[in-house]
């Protein structure tokens, strides 16, 4: 048997699917008129476009799962780039593993869960994601990356939202692929908050950091991405959260209502709310808990909320799509609410 080779497996790379070619409208008009998960998901595509036409609310986008390694990381950087969404919460794997890693030119390739080894795909340095590899290889370049933005940095503590900041100044000197969510987020000024950003590749590059500098070192800071993401809550007001998956992006940005509540400052729960999501709730975990559960917390109101159990690659360029070509976001004006952060820094 010949001996393997990585261009056995690393051949046709994952596309990104285009929203703007697909006009769904019609479409989600259709189903909005059945009944079970197509009506949940026509009434969810209902209410992203109620935030759109809403001028007086702010979009947050939560993503969670392996989302841009499937295809879905054009439907992001489109809705960044034409003022569909105003501040994303993320995993870090999204954000760094698989978009900041793209802008550097690597790719997602094809692959399959069935009739291979992954012994086999170990020994040649390929991770699997399901029906997807990636190069293990490429993905230390990211790693290292990561640490060298980390060694320009001034010795201090950091939010998420500003370390990624600068991955977006690194892209726009020194990326290769331009169609990248945090390159876009940094030119539009979108804030993006990874909660738990030592849990992808960046966490790989800040321990090298920390390690070959002990006691001089920049680090994260979790309360301080807390603290940011409420202060926007409370500038903005009205909110509308779109999820896709759960765990920490969601809990995270629904729980900015209580925080400002605690600090004593005035801020409405999320008016407008939808998740898709595979997981259901009677495990009791955070993922598939329902979005009328969340307004027994005071996060979010039950008005405008649909929950649609589906899975991501098939309902986000749904409702993504039919905002976009429904056209709302041509009357919305940037936040910037990066700038916004920005300014509040310096008057610290």
């Amino acid at each position: 048997m010949p001996k393997l080779k990585k261009s056995d497996f690393l051949k046709e790379t994952v596309q990104h699917i285009d929203i703007k070619k697909h006009n769904v409208v019609p479409l989600v008009d259709a189903m909005r008129e059945m009944a079970f998960s197509a009506r949940d998901l026509a009434r969810a595509a209902d209410i992203y476009q109620m935030m759109l036409e809403d001028k007086n609310s702010s979009v947050i986008l939560c993503l969670a799962g392996s989302l841009f390694s499937a295809g879905l990381k054009k439907v992001v950087y489109d809705m960044v780039k034409n003022n569909m969404v105003d501040a994303i919460v993320s995993t870090g794997a999204i954000i760094v593993d698989q978009d900041f890693f793209e802008g550097l030119g690597f790719k997602h390739y094809k692959g399959t869960p069935y009739g291979i080894d992954d012994n086999d795909l170990r020994d040649l340095h390929i991770d699997r994601i399901y029906d997807t590899f990636i190069d293990e290889d490429e993905l230390r370049i990211c790693d290292d990356t990561t640490r060298k933005i980390a060694d320009s940095l001034e010795p201090r503590p950091y939010s998420s939202r500003e370390f990624i900041e600068e991955m977006g100044r690194y892209l726009s000197k020194h990326g290769k692929n331009k169609e990248s969510v945090v390159l876009a987020c940094y030119e539009k000024r979108v804030p993006i908050f990874v909660p738990a950003f030592s849990d992808c590749s960046a966490g790989f590059g800040m321990v090298e950091h920390q390690w070959k500098n002990p006691g001089r070192h920049m680090s994260m800071d979790s309360a301080k991405d807390f603290l940011e993401l409420t202060k926007i809550k409370i500038e903005a007001g009205e909110t509308g959260i779109y999820m896709i998956g759960g765990g920490v992006p969601k809990n995270f940005t629904q729980d900015t209502v209580v925080a400002a509540d605690i600090l004593g400052e005035e801020a409405p729960m999320h008016k407008y709310a939808v998740q898709v999501t595979v997981a259901d709730s009677r495990d009791g975990a955070l993922s598939g808990s329902t979005l009328k559960e969340a307004s027994s917390w005071g996060k979010v109101e039950t008005t405008f909320e649909q929950m649609v159990y589906a899975e991501a690659t098939i309902a986000m360029p749904i409702i993504s799509g039919y905002g976009y070509h429904k056209g709302a976001w041509k009357n919305r004006k940037a936040r910037c609410f990066s700038d916004f952060l920005n300014k509040q820094l310096v008057k610290a």
